[in-house]
């Protein structure tokens, strides 16, 4: 259900099981969670594209299997693992979401770096209407992204936000016939560059230690890119 490849600067992780519009089971979770710790990920391209194969994006965690939890903290925490393998990645992770986007699957794309949608994209969290909610960290990403009004308006009426109105929230960055073609734009950055600004954006420390680790990465990308720098001055 999980496909990897890597194309150029550029690793592609698809998910692949359209005929359930990628809805995710626990085996599901653990695959996404493992292609995005593997070496290939650690060692290669500077930035992930995540995206879908077929006309939705992620329906989010797959019902039948729901419906059959003998352990529903368990299954949280599966998915929580792979959230969070896809936020610590060392690569800049794109989101392409195209298509509908539902409960697990908006809180996949939460955890990635930059969301995209295209214009038929719609989100939503409608886990309220089964007495349920998002517990694959969405509770914490979502407030951080869409500030805390929105979040609980989104999570709590269930209701679906297409593409502009997802963007007029920050819960996507762009909207875009192609999100590839963003994937492909942020990887014409250096590499190095890219993963220090993650790192940075990403660190939750206190801001005094951050913007000491800030400082660090700075100097460490200006050594490494002397020439460079030097070459840009001069034209």
């Amino acid at each position: 259900m999980i496909r990897t490849r890597t194309d150029g600067d550029v690793r592609v992780v698809t998910l692949d099981r359209p005929e359930a519009r990628n809805a995710l089971r626990p085996a599901d979770l653990t695959a996404l969670r493992e292609a995005f710790a593997e070496p290939e990920a650690e060692e290669g391209p500077p930035v992930t594209y995540l995206r879908s194969a077929g006309d939705a994006f992620c329906a989010g965690a797959d019902l039948d299997a729901v419906a059959a939890l003998d352990d529903p903290a368990a299954f949280a925490r599966r998915g929580q693992r792979a959230a969070a393998a896809i936020e610590a990645s060392p690569s800049a992770v794109v989101c392409g979401i195209d298509g509908p986007a539902r409960g697990g699957g908006v809180e996949l794309a939460l955890a990635a770096d930059v969301r995209v949608a295209t214009p038929r994209a719609t989100l939503a969290e409608p886990g309220v209407s089964l007495g349920l909610f998002g517990a694959w960290g969405g509770t914490v990403r979502l407030p951080r992204v869409m500030g805390e009004g929105d979040a609980l308006d989104f999570a709590l009426s269930g209701r679906v936000l297409d593409a502009e109105a997802a963007l007029r929230t920050g819960l996507v960055s762009r909207v875009v016939d192609d999100p590839r073609s963003v994937a492909d734009e942020i990887a014409a950055g250096e590499g190095d560059a890219l993963a220090a600004i993650k790192r940075r954006m990403r660190d939750r420390r206190e801001s005094g230690t951050q913007e000491a680790a800030e400082a660090t990465a700075f100097a460490d990308l200006h050594d490494a890119h002397a020439d460079e720098i030097a070459r840009r001055r001069g034209e």
